[in-house]
C-alpha cells in the first residue's frame, strides 16, 4: 500500500465550519441551536402523535410521519457535530465519521425528495379522485411508497459514500463546510473526479428532478380540481393544505438543486454552507410547523395527549 493511501485511511479531514468567534457569528450560532431545538422537538412530536392517536393512522399522517422521522434524522447528522467542533474547538472528523455523514445525509435527502413525491400524489387522489382514495392510496400502496422512498434514498447513500471515500485526499485536507457535504469533499482529492462528478449529475437527474415532475403534475392537477370546486370550506382547506407543501417543496428542491446540479467551477464554499442551511437545518424545523399550526387533526391529538398527562398527574 502507498504512502498516498496509507496517509488517506490515516488522516482525519478538519471541517472549517460556518462561525468563528465574533458577536454576530455566536448570534447566528445560538439561532441555529434554537432552530435545532425546535425542529428536533416538533419533528419527535409529530412521530409521537401520529403513532399514538389512531385518528391519524390514515395515508397522509402515515406518510407526514415518515417526513418527520427523515427530518429528525438529517438534522442530527449535522447540527450536533458541527456544535460540538465549534465549542470544543476541535474542527477534526474521521474518515468513518465523514463516510457515516455522507451516507446518512444523502440518503435522508434522497429519500426526503421521493417521501415529498408520494406525498404530492396523495394529495391529488384525495382531492381529485375522493371516492376511489381508499384503493389507490390504501395501506399496502401507502407502506410501498415509505419503503421505496427509504431504500432508494439509501442506495443513492451507499454509492455516493463508498465512491467518494475511494478516492485519494492530500494537502491541507480542510474541508470547506460545516459538514461532509460531497461536492466539498471533492475539492481536496488527488484524483480526477471528473467522472464521479457527471455520476453524481445523473443522480440529481432521478432523485430531484423526477420527483419534481410527479410534484408538479400532480399539484396542477389539484389547482384545476380546486378551482372547479368553486368557493367553500372544501376547497379553501384543500388549497391551503397543498400550498404549504408546496413551500416546503419550493425551498428544499431549490437549495438542493442550486448546490448539486451546478457546474463546480460556479461554485464557492460560501454559498454552499450558507444554501446548505436551508435544506439541513431550516426545512427540518418548517415541516412540523407548516404542517401542524393550523391542522386541527394534529392540535386534536396534541391536546388529547396533554389530556391523558394531565389524567395520569392527577390519578397518581
Amino acid at each position: 500500500m502507498s504512502e498516498e493511501t496509507n496517509q488517506t485511511f490515516n488522516s482525519d479531514f478538519i471541517l472549517v465550519g460556518i462561525f468563528n468567534d465574533s458577536p454576530t457569528h455566536i448570534f447566528l450560532f445560538s439561532l441555529v441551536l434554537g432552530i435545532f431545538t425546535v425542529a428536533f422537538m416538533g419533528n419527535t412530536v409529530m412521530v409521537l402523535l401520529i403513532c399514538l392517536d389512531n385518528q391519524l393512522h390514515t395515508p397522509m399522517y402515515f406518510l407526514l410521519s415518515q417526513l418527520s422521522l427523515m427530518d429528525l434524522m438529517l438534522i442530527c447528522t449535522t447540527v450536533p457535530k458541527m456544535a460540538f467542533n465549534y465549542l470544543s474547538g476541535r474542527k477534526s472528523i474521521s474518515l468513518a465519521g465523514c463516510g457515516a455523514q455522507i451516507f446518512l445525509y444523502v440518503s435522508l435527502l434522497g429519500a426526503e425528495c421521493f417521501l415529498l413525491a408520494s406525498m404530492a400524489y396523495d394529495r391529488y387522489v384525495a382531492i381529485c379522485h375522493p371516492l376511489r382514495y381508499s384503493i389507490l392510496m390504501n395501506q399496502k400502496i401507502c407502506g410501498l411508497m415509505a419503503a421505496f422512498s427509504w431504500i432508494l434514498g439509501s442506495l443513492d447513500g451507499i454509492i455516493e459514500a463508498a465512491v467518494a471515500l475511494s478516492f485519494s485526499y492530500c494537502g491541507a485536507r480542510e474541508i470547506p463546510h460545516f459538514f461532509c457535504d460531497v461536492p466539498a469533499l471533492l475539492t481536496l482529492s488527488c484524483t480526477n473526479t471528473l467522472l464521479f462528478e457527471r455520476m453524481i449529475f445523473i443522480c440529481c437527474i432521478i432523485m430531484l428532478l423526477f420527483p419534481v415532475a410527479v410534484i408538479i403534475a400532480s399539484y396542477v392537477h389539484v389547482i384545476v380540481a380546486v378551482i372547479h370546486m368553486g368557493s367553500g370550506e372544501g376547497p379553501r382547506k384543500a388549497f391551503g393544505t397543498c400550498s404549504s407543501h408546496l413551500m416546503v417543496v419550493g425551498m428544499y428542491y431549490g437549495a438542493a438543486m442550486f448546490i448539486y446540479m451546478r457546474p463546480s467551477s460556479d461554485r464557492t464554499p460560501t454559498q454552499d454552507k450558507f444554501v446548505s442551511v436551508f435544506y439541513t437545518i431550516l426545512t427540518p424545523m418548517l415541516n412540523p410547523l407548516i404542517y401542524s399550526l393550523r391542522n386541527k387533526d394534529v392540535a386534536r391529538a396534541f391536546m388529547k395527549v396533554l389530556g391523558r398527562g394531565k389524567s395520569g398527574e392527577q390519578i397518581a
